[in-house]
């Protein structure tokens, strides 16, 4: 029989955003753009600061589901550069998620906001990102995302 895999907390990423760009509607659902300006990385194994190059390119389908899809990069705290590719998926009540629409503070226990992670690198000494699998929880704040991220083991 197989074990289960076993999650091991890595790091917080609080990523810090620009207002939302609606783009309208697209062929799935409604579309926007999310500019991720900053933030920090803050972890025992990743630690350093998120870059002012990256953003969310979401889908907000028709049942109010949001699909993630971020990509970004961070300088650990040793000067490393590794890549971000993160997708996932929130929803909730739709009560909840006007809330969060308006920028309110809501308990992240009131809705779901998961990812899965694909972290990249060139540097030596983090190579192991490489071949590790990452999923997260998060939480939508009124301008920043906090996501706690994992590796699976």
């Amino acid at each position: 029989m197989l074990t289960a895999p076993t999650l091991t907390h890595l790091c917080d990423l609080d990523v810090h955003l620009d207002p939302i760009r609606e783009m309208g509607q697209g062929r799935a659902g409604m579309r926007r753009i999310i500019p991720i300006v900053g933030g920090t990385v803050t972890g025992e194994r990743l630690s350093g600061r998120i870059l002012n190059l990256g953003a969310d390119w979401q889908t907000v389908f028709q049942d109010g589901v949001a699909e993630l899809d971020a990509r970004y990069a961070f300088e650990t705290d040793d000067g490393a550069l590794i890549e971000v590719a993160n997708h996932g998926y929130r929803h909730g009540p739709a009560a909840v998620i006007d809330r969060l629409r308006r920028g309110e503070d809501v308990e992240p226990a009131e809705y779901y906001m998961r990812t899965t992670a694909r972290l990249e690198t060139g540097d030596a000494r983090y190579a192991w990102v490489n071949r590790m699998v990452f999923v997260g929880t998060g939480a939508r704040l009124a301008a920043a995302v906090r996501i706690a991220l994992y590796t699976v083991g």
